[in-house]
């Protein structure tokens, strides 16, 4: 490839590199060390090499469109496995063959960082949410600010000769152009949580106590007010948690839920992390009810409510992260997180079980359902304990009739 028998990539290879930059930039992500330099000539693996030689040479008509859809995606798939800046170059050769191309082409090479780069999957995660819930954040000015679905799922492709520029791609849409290329998705589990998490906090801040606080509440408009400000808060938790429920699952699937309850909750409350000092009581029940609901979702997204094939896992998974919640109630487990942070999580995720998915309990041991039915008596929720017990079925009425 140097340009006299075969196309050089060196005439728009570090235009091309530039363009990928852009485009990830105007989603919302920055990949400073993405542009190569230096004067060190662009190669190819030679497997890679001689794919792209024979289907460079290929006539560009309707008979040998569905050719070249194969030979695309190999291209895509071997370029993407090779050390980087192959993709680039290969974007580079084809976009002198093909400039109708162009955008797709910059889009396709851009989705490669992914694979290659945690950071930047952390990075599109942080602007999905961003997105959807609509707010602003410093590295993606032009998404809109509405957010909501049109945000998240908005335009397919960049376009480089809009007027003012790049136009960003939808976060969502990269996400699931690029999911399935991922070597490495547990790490994704709990970069969502703490999404989730920071959400919860955020609006804790700004919406309940940023707006009040310094303030007394002196009159029926002023508690009526704060009252909408919370079931404000609330609503977009669970807009929150459900757009969290539902990337993992689409990521992982049952293996990543799975992991979610037996590791990564647990590790979560057992060393505090994230938590911050002198939280208010309110930011950390929100946070608790956060993580409670997002839990719940994946749940019921991997295995569902009913009777199913999931149904052996779901009992097991379900039945050990029970036990973990019983452990820590009875004081054998010593949790790093706030007290606030962890009742709201309890109470809330068996509040959900217990109203919608009744099925899940009646699978868990019934020494487990006794042993949290009696510590929700010390924690004054004797009605969530009653409940508890009821949805165990025949098995635990001998415990419930004891608790009346």
């Amino acid at each position: 490839m140097n340009g006299t028998d075969w196309p050089s990539p060196a005439a728009n290879l570090l235009s091309v590199e530039a363009e990928v930059k852009e485009t990830l930039a105007a989603t919302g992500i920055d990949v400073p060390s993405l542009v190569t330099g230096g004067n060190t000539a662009a190669t190819l693996p030679l497997p890679l090499a001689a794919l792209v030689s024979l289907t460079i040479t290929f006539k560009m008509d309707k008979n040998s469109e569905s050719l070249n859809g194969i030979a695309g995606l190999a291209l895509e798939t071997a370029a993407a496995g090779s050390p980087w800046p192959s993709t680039p170059i290969v974007a580079a050769l084809w976009a002198q063959k093909v400039r109708r191309w162009h955008d797709f082409i910059i889009f396709a090479s851009a989705r490669t960082v992914f694979r290659q780069d945690k950071y930047a999957v952390s990075q599109l995660l942080r602007s999905c949410f961003a997105a959807a819930l609509g707010s602003i954040n410093t590295i993606m000015p032009r998404l809109t600010v509405h957010g909501g679905v049109g945000a998240l799922l908005g335009r397919c492709y960049p376009s480089h000769s809009s007027p003012g520029g790049t136009s960003p791609v939808a976060p969502g849409l990269v996400y699931l152009r690029i999911y399935r290329g991922m070597y490495d998705i547990r790490f994704v589990t709990e970069e969502i949580l703490t999404l989730v998490v920071e959400t919860a906090r955020d609006l804790a801040a700004t919406g309940m106590n940023g707006e009040y606080s310094g303030q007394s509440i002196k009159n029926v408009q002023r508690l009526k007010s704060h009252q909408l400000s919370l079931a404000n808060a609330l609503a977009r938790v669970k807009q929150a948690s459900s757009l969290g429920a539902s990337l993992l699952c689409i990521t992982g699937g049952s293996g990543l839920v799975q992991m979610l309850y037996q590791e990564t909750l647990p590790t979560w409350f057992l060393s505090g992390n994230g938590t911050k000092p002198k939280t208010a009581g309110s930011a950390s029940a929100l946070e608790g009810y956060a993580i409670a609901h997002f839990s719940f979702l994946c749940g019921v997204c991997s295995w569902g409510v009913n009777a199913s094939s999931f149904s052996k896992r779901r009992a097991q998974v379900v039945g050990i992260h029970m036990d973990f919640m019983a452990r820590a109630m009875e004081g054998k487990i010593s949790l790093g997180c706030e007290h606030t942070t962890w009742r709201a999580y309890v109470l809330g995720f068996l509040a959900m079980i217990v109203s919608c998915v009744p099925n899940w309990i009646s699978e868990v041991n019934i020494e487990t359902l006794k042993r949290l039915a009696t510590e929700l008596r010390w924690w004054h929720e004797p009605e969530l304990s009653i409940a508890l017990l009821e949805r165990g079925g025949l098995r635990a009425m001998s415990a419930a009739a004891d608790l009346v």
